[in-house]
């Protein structure tokens, strides 16, 4: 099948100010906009920069299947494609983050012969390594949907930092639009006391939708998480509990590295573990 379609997946960031002019050029000369973001402001700037925007919110209904919504998501945003138009399918965040929609309709529309691409956007874990001061480089960082990590009996690797999306919704598989409340936060704070303990400290975080306002960065006790204010758009992030193994000599001497290099990179490790403690205030 050929087609004079296009369709450009775009993220608009977390803010309204976080939108790429790459991602601002396909909105504009699309011609049409579907669009799903959070945000009233967000929502009022997509409308003024292309007359023909149209929202995908009302596909989402109390108590239906979220996977049944993003389908329907996908087919939205396809029969526009196939009609020939080119369209914008824009995103809260990075539209390649938990976007099953954004990626379904690129599949889809390959498939049948319509170019499609994605351009990337600000997520709300770029948010938090700018908010926090954590380099994911050191000491390294796993970053796992909640309910994948408990599910799938995922093993963190305590040497290094731990971001879990979505932990407002653990567990949860319908759409929840006005009846929200946080569960499962037991389960998930029990299943990290086995790596961490009770008493290791974490930070419910929650980048902020709008310039100049503050983040939110809850500071509690994994034993404290079920107490913790937890949103639809809270993330968790678990700094390391202990520091990395020493350089292991034999892969050093592979690698070519002189002493003066692993010297480098412990002193940068830890200076980042430093910054860390003193973020979380601990001392080891």
């Amino acid at each position: 099948m050929t087609t004079s379609g296009s369709l450009t997946v775009v993220g608009t960031g977390i803010q309204t100010g976080q939108l790429t002019f790459a991602a601002r050029n396909a909105i504009q000369e699309a011609d049409k906009l579907l669009y799903f973001v959070t945000e009233p402001i967000a929502r009022r700037y997509l409308q003024a920069m292309n007359p023909n925007a149209e929202s995908l919110a009302p596909l989402y209904e109390d108590g239906k299947e979220r996977f049944v919504t993003y389908m329907q998501m996908v087919e939205r945003i396809l029969d526009e494609a196939k009609r020939g138009l080119r369209v914008c399918a824009a995103f809260y965040g990075h539209p390649g983050v938990f976007v099953i929609p954004a990626h379904e309709a690129i599949a889809r529309a390959r498939e049948a012969g319509i170019p499609a691409k994605m351009l990337p956007g600000i997520s709300a874990e770029d948010c938090l390594f700018a908010d926090l001061g954590i380099d994911p480089a050191l000491p390294g960082c796993q970053s796992f949907e909640a309910t994948d990590f408990l599910v799938h009996r995922r093993q963190a690797d305590v040497t290094a930092s731990l971001v879990l999306w979505q932990i407002g919704a653990i567990g949860v598989q319908t759409c929840e639009v006005r009846d929200y409340a946080p569960r499962n936060l037991d389960v998930l704070a029990e299943y990290l006391s086995g790596f961490y303990g009770p008493d290791h400290r974490v930070i419910v975080y929650e980048a902020s939708v709008y310039p100049d306002f503050e983040c939110k960065a809850e500071l509690t006790a994994l034993r404290a998480l079920p107490q913790a204010g937890v949103s639809r758009m809270s993330t968790l992030y678990v700094p390391p509990a202990s520091i990395p193994r020493p350089a292991d000599a034999e892969m050093v001497r592979r690698l070519g590295m002189n002493e003066e290099a692993i010297r480098s990179l412990e002193a940068k490790l830890h200076m980042k573990l430093r910054s860390i403690e003193a973020l979380i205030g601990e001392d080891r």
